[in-house]
């Protein structure tokens, strides 16, 4: 049994790997359709998505981590502050939202590396490593989780600066940990209100450079619009990476 330290900083009983594989022939990442929260049903039927946003063929389920990895494949390309990113070492996945409610968790990138990169760390005399997670043989540095259907109801310009704000954060060294800024707000700048300006002026200069509209057409429609013409949308789910004790995981 190894001992589990939660986020919240309890501790759990559980056997739990260091590792976390998926093999595209073998073991695929887990792939489960977006539900609309309870209240919200009734309100997703029947919305026609405008024909000029492309999203892919009609009928078939929607690919929402697809899109979203290709769309940040053209993104670092284009956008020189993010140029250091490999998005093919970033897993993006999504958690359900429990309710309708447009606020709350939109995203969240999660390191799978502790502070310069390290694979563990001391806390009180223990060592810890964080859960590893490798699709295909190569090792995720960052898990990217989309709160849907929460995320796909804002608008385009918000989606735009929430995709920004948790690209932003990954390390400019690219080695799993997260930015961190001068001053008592490491992981996060002082001002939400001008951090959130900067991503927006980067979302802009993006668009500036006129790329395929195809990339990002799907963030200009909702969940219900998705779901009406695709039929279902879909997202990699897998579980949030634990903090597990080295010695007792051995």
């Amino acid at each position: 049994m190894s001992t589990v330290v939660r986020r919240d900083g309890q501790t759990t009983a559980a056997v739990l790997p260091l590792v976390l594989s998926w093999q595209q022939q073998d073991k695929p990442l887990p792939v489960r359709p977006v539900r609309a929260p309870g209240r919200s049903r009734a309100r997703a039927i029947g919305q026609e998505a405008p024909p000029w946003h492309d999203s892919g063929p009609a009928g078939e389920p929607f690919d929402f981590c697809g899109h979203v990895r290709r769309l940040c494949q053209d993104i670092v390309r284009l956008c020189p502050e993010l140029a250091h990113i490999d998005v093919a070492r970033l897993l993006f996945g999504m958690t359900q939202a429990r309710s309708g409610r447009r606020h709350g968790l939109q995203a969240r990138v999660t390191p799978l590396r502790f502070h310069a990169g390290r694979l563990t760390r001391h806390r009180r005399g223990v060592a810890y490593q964080v859960q590893r997670y490798r699709v295909d043989q190569r090792d995720m540095l960052y898990l990217i989780t989309f709160c849907l259907p929460r995320f796909l109801d804002q608008e385009f310009d918000d989606k735009f600066v929430t995709l920004f704000h948790e690209l932003y954060h990954i390390s400019p060294d690219f080695d799993g940990d997260l930015r961190r800024h001068h001053g008592r707000y490491d992981l996060h700048s002082h001002s939400k209100k001008d951090y959130d300006k900067q991503m927006s002026e980067l979302a802009r200069a993006y668009l500036a450079t006129r790329p395929d509209p195809a990339m990002y057409g799907f963030l200009h429609l909702n969940f219900a619009q998705l779901q009406h013409r695709h039929g279902s949308v879909a997202a990699i789910v897998v579980p949030r990476p634990k903090l597990i004790p080295v010695s007792a995981a051995r």
